[in-house]
């Protein structure tokens, strides 16, 4: 998602890594062919637009309106010829939007009163799981038996993207309501579940894997002996927090019937680690080895399910 300093949202959606990487590169190198100025003030305004309160904001509009303005700029607004009561207008205008925004109640009192349902995505899942009182979201047993009852066989299941427009649909419909039916026929096309799904990790605040482990795994995966770095893994999964370890238990377990049907539906688990990598694990703060992060997170989830069975099962196994 990208927002410009002139507020505009863009959603550029892709499960084919390169071409994100392409997208990003693209992006980037336009923003470094701006004049040097043009850059610095576009990230003020983008980080005041992003990281500003709304009070904040309107202050600052008094800050930048006391700032120094070119000639050509002052003779615009005297030309203008605002009167004095136009000026007293706008700032009664301001203090009554100071007041009503610092007035306004908190999120946490609209949902105390019911008028604000808990949202499932877009919140940490520790929060889903509290609220459901399980350890593994009810939408996301919802997807993957949707799934397995009608989409194992589908060719390309989890790397096809639906219809955006209906899987937002979808995830404005689990949002507010407590009961969902992925059998209705608005959702029978599987890559609209498939797609809901993976946006609920994307959404997650703190990854399915937590980013204070993020690093090590990325060092466990580079080991070189295979049993040793099966059982580092193991050892780093044994101690993610219980929401986490069963919903990814739950998860790859899925995920491994889906590469078990990779003649039908050609989704190899080197497929499934391409898709699922970016989504499932990733930095906290983004750095310049995103290519390289890519590839390690890609691996991870080719490790996990291909060592499903020594990774989560019991010790036994």
């Amino acid at each position: 998602q990208i927002t410009t300093v002139s507020g505009n949202e863009f959603l550029l959606q892709s499960d084919i890594d390169f071409l994100i990487l392409d997208w990003f590169h693209a992006i980037k190198n336009a923003i470094d062919r701006l004049p040097k100025e043009q850059r610095i003030t576009s990230r003020n305004l983008e980080f005041k637009l992003r990281r500003s309160s709304s009070i904040e904001l309107l202050n600052s509009l008094d800050t930048e309106s006391k700032e120094p303005k070119p000639e050509h700029r002052k003779s615009l607004i005297f030309r203008l010829n605002y009167s004095a009561s136009d000026t007293n207008d706008r700032n009664r205008v301001k203090s009554r939007l100071k007041k009503f925004i610092s007035r306004r109640p908190s999120l946490k009192t609209l949902q105390e009163k019911g008028l604000i349902k808990d949202q499932i995505f877009g919140s940490h899942l520790h929060l889903v799981c509290e609220h459901e009182k399980s350890t593994v979201p009810q939408f996301v047993r919802l997807c993957i038996k949707a799934v397995e009852r009608r989409g194992l066989d589908v060719d390309g299941i989890y790397r096809v993207s639906g219809n955006l427009a209906t899987i937002q649909k979808l995830r404005f419909v689990v949002n507010q309501e407590e009961k969902l039916n992925l059998d209705d026929s608005q959702w029978e096309d599987i890559h609209v579940v498939t797609g809901a799904l993976k946006m609920f990790f994307r959404e997650l605040p703190e990854p399915l894997f937590p980013y204070c482990f993020f690093e090590q795994f990325v060092e466990a995966i580079k080991i070189q002996d295979n049993a040793t770095r099966v059982q580092s893994m193991r050892s780093l999964v044994k101690k993610l927090p219980r929401p986490n370890y069963d919903t990814m238990k739950i998860l790859f377990e899925h995920l491994k019937k889906i590469a078990a049907k990779e003649s039908v539906n050609l989704m190899s688990t080197q497929s499934l680690g391409i898709v699922f990598g970016p989504t499932l694990l990733r930095p906290e703060k983004e750095t310049g080895n995103m290519a390289v992060h890519m590839l390690y997170q890609n691996q991870i989830v080719e490790l996990m399910l291909s060592e499903y069975s020594k990774i989560f099962g019991s010790e036994e196994d």
